[in-house]
Parts: structure tokens; sequence; C-alpha cells
């Protein structure tokens, strides 16, 4: 049992910062400016459901499909990193982002992924898929995966509490400053893709 609850809580220190939350939260905040309180909500459920669908559909499918498919990690690298890209390149230019008032336009793509879900957290998700094979260590591993999220969850159903914290101002700083970083982190993602991609080849 004692070693069950230790892997749990390792499990869940891993997703929980792997799904970069505070990261998370501050895009959900820019990317959802001039929301009212009640669709932040709203979307905030819609983002956990996508979030703790697509990883557990990973850790327990997440090898069949990609090999399915024949996607590899790296090739999900570049094409999550393109369109990171893309979504920072707007968030400097400060151009909010056109959602129609249909709040499952960014639910899924990109808040879940690959904001939250991104490359490292897919890789880290197949690996352990792959490894653990217990069934009482899966069980642990999945309950953690979920706690992870719901965590995740929790803090961007308080967004619109932070917001008023921070202030108009304060929100437009965190968002040009948010567009650079997302704009590093896609270049980063796309650079490691490539490089793997050209390393395979040789």
């Amino acid at each position: 049992m004692t070693d069950g609850a230790g892997f749990f809580l390792s499990v869940w220190i891993k997703f929980f910062f792997l799904f970069t939350p505070f990261f998370a939260l501050s895009m959900f905040l820019v990317m959802t400016k001039g929301y009212t309180e009640g669709a932040r909500r709203k979307l905030a459920l819609r983002i956990s459901g996508a979030v703790g669908g697509i990883c557990l559909a990973l850790f327990f499918f997440g090898n069949v499909v990609f090999a399915l498919f024949g996607i590899t990690l790296d090739a999900f690298r570049i094409g999550a990193g393109a369109l990171l890209f893309l979504t920072a390149v707007g968030l400097v230019q400060s151009k909010p982002i056109q959602t129609d008032g249909n709040e499952e336009d960014i639910a899924v793509v990109p808040l879940a992924m690959p904001i939250i879900v991104g490359p490292a957290t897919t890789g880290t998700l197949l690996v352990l898929g792959a490894e653990i094979t217990e069934p009482a260590r899966k069980v642990w591993g999945s309950l953690a995966l979920v706690l992870a999220v719901v965590c995740v969850g929790v803090i961007l159903l308080l967004g619109s509490y932070i917001e008023r914290q921070v202030g108009k101002r304060g929100l437009n700083i965190l968002s040009k400053v948010t567009g650079l970083v997302l704009a590093a982190l896609a270049a980063q993602m796309i650079l490691t893709g490539v490089h793997h991609f050209l390393a395979q080849g040789n």
C-alpha cells in the first residue's frame, strides 16, 4: 500500500508540473479575454474533460494509435510547434483568438493540446503507458493522472478571480510576455523535432 501511495504521489507531481498549470492559466486568461465568468467556467470544464480524455487515451492506447497512423513524437513536436507559433504571433500582436462565440473552438485546440498536453507530456504518457504493465500500478498511475488534471481544472476555474487581481494592464503585459515565451517554446519544439528527425536519417 505504501509503495502504491508513493508511486501515486510521484506520478501526480510529475504530471502536475508537466501540464505547466500556471503557463496554461496565463494562456487561458489571455485567450478568453472578453468572456463572461460563466463562459470561462464552462470552458475550463471543457478543457479539463478534453485533457483528461486525451491523457487517458495516450496512457492506455497511445503507442497503438501512434503506430497505427505512423505518427512519431518528432512529427508531433513539429506540428504542435507550428500551431503554437501561430498562436504566439497573434498574442504578441494583441490579436484576440477568434472563436465566433463557440468556446469549443479553443477548448481542445490549442488549450488542451498542445498548450497543456504538449510533446513532453505526450512523450511521458507514452513511456509510462508502455513501462507500467502491473495492473495495480496501472490503476495508481491513471488515478494520479486524473487528480493532476483535476488540479489544473481547479486553477482554470479560478481564472476570473486571478484576472481581477492582475488587472487589465497586468493582463496585457501577461499577454505579450506569454506570446514571447510561447514563440520560444514553439521554436524549441520545432528545432528538437527536426534535429531528432535528421539524426535518425544519419
